[in-house]
């Protein structure tokens, strides 16, 4: 059987990646610590390895609430310890009172370093405070390369997992039917909006997919998709359900208030 059937064609490199993870726990009976990975690439994952055999996968990446989590291939009879996952909390203390850190900016820093995305985590923002997720291995280098965000002078420390910023948008889950699961029909259930104006939007640029801009309308959503439209937040498809008697796809979807 042809496993990249199941999956989308710009999939196949995480997949062969995943693959030999699995193959490298198998024959030589050691754990393997990836990098971060986004809500698709850890069900691509999970799928991969499956709920029976010689090899298990655990995701850690810190708060329960985070997106991005590292992943522990292991031995079907070994236990993951939490450490093992080797993440560390960076907070970014900058004068808030006179300039502010958002997101992009943080990012945009740490991008520059020439690490790969895969090294860091969620970033966390709230009441004029920034934090971000990265793994261990990397922390001490990017604490000592980063003075600056944006305009604003910054100092990284280490903290305790327990010291995390809480985030400012709670997620709901809601369980709806579309007709199928194209981008257009996924997204204007989600946000009960009109197939017409979510077409619209997708054609505009102004939806993205797993943080890539989308702009067919008829683009599949899978488990574990993130979609983010400008003006509406972010969603995210957490289940498919099956067929309903009518023929529709029932579906368990996320959204940001």
């Amino acid at each position: 059987m042809n496993i990249y059937q199941h999956f989308r064609p710009g999939e196949r490199e995480f997949i062969d990646q995943a693959l030999q993870w699995k193959s490298q726990v198998e024959s030589s009976y050691s754990v393997k610590l990836t990098d971060f990975l986004d809500p698709r690439e850890q069900h691509i994952l999970k799928m991969l390895i499956g709920e029976t055999g010689e090899v298990r996968v655990a995701f850690w990446g810190g708060p329960d609430y985070v997106e991005r989590k590292r992943a522990l291939l292991l031995p079907d009879y070994a236990e993951a310890a939490l450490d093992e996952f080797q993440i560390s909390l960076i907070d970014i203390r900058y004068p808030s009172k006179f300039v502010t850190i958002e997101h992009p900016q943080v990012l945009g820093t740490l991008m520059s370093l020439g690490l790969k995305r895969g090294k860091f985590g969620d970033i966390l923002n709230g009441e004029g405070k920034a934090q971000f997720l990265c793994a261990s291995e990397v922390a001490d280098f990017v604490k000592m390369q980063v003075e600056s965000i944006g305009r604003a002078s910054v100092s990284l420390s280490e903290i305790p997992m327990e010291q995390a910023l809480e985030p400012a948008e709670a997620w709901t889950e809601d369980t709806m039917t579309v007709s199928s699961l194209r981008l257009d029909a996924v997204l204007a259930a989600i946000h009960h909006i009109s197939r017409q104006k979510a077409q619209l939007f997708i054609q505009q640029g102004l939806v993205k997919v797993n943080w890539a801009e989308a702009a067919n309308p008829a683009f599949e959503i899978c488990e574990g998709d993130m979609i983010s439209a400008r003006g509406y937040g972010r969603s995210r498809l957490i289940a498919i359900e099956g067929k309903t008697k009518k023929e529709k796809w029932r579906i368990i979807a996320g959204k940001q208030k």
